[in-house]
């Protein structure tokens, strides 16, 4: 693991989203709430949350953090269609935020998938991203616009 204790404590904060691609008939299905596994939008939520403060035990080398806020939220998307996910995660800490945003992101992710698979066998996740970073030495860093 990389030592940081000489860094300062800052405000740190990420965002991160993600898509998981179905059939229309699936996300019906989910914005109903017609799947035998129950709510899978809130289910994959806290997830999401779970998998956020539990990073540090997934990903090796990677620093414990006592986080301050982490907020999932899983939207319905008719035209792509899916359900987009998006995470925002915050601590003072002497290291980024960053792979808790997109842990929280890639579980709730997968959760869906879990909950829905009777509706679509095939559903995809897609574009797991990094959006932006906050705080410590480098500052605000935003995902640069895609072309």
């Amino acid at each position: 693991m990389v030592d940081v204790s000489a860094k300062p404590i800052t405000t740190r904060e990420a965002r991160a989203r993600g898509t998981v691609r179905m059939t229309a008939q699936a996300l019906r299905a989910i914005v109903e709430g017609n799947l035998p596994k129950g709510d899978v939008m809130t289910t994959a939520r806290i997830a999401g949350i779970q998998a956020a403060k539990r990073t540090s035990e997934l990903i090796p080398m990677c620093h414990p953090l006592a986080l301050s806020l982490v907020d999932v939220d899983c939207t319905p998307n008719e035209r792509t269609p899916g359900v987009d996910v998006t995470s925002l995660v915050r601590c003072q800490g002497q290291t980024g935020a960053e792979m808790e945003a997109l842990t929280a992101v890639a579980a709730a992710a997968l959760t869906i998938i879990d909950m829905a698979k009777s509706a679509d066998r095939w559903m995809t996740i897609e574009g797991i991203t990094l959006i932006e970073k906050r705080g410590g030495k480098s500052g605000t860093q935003r995902r640069p616009k895609e072309r």
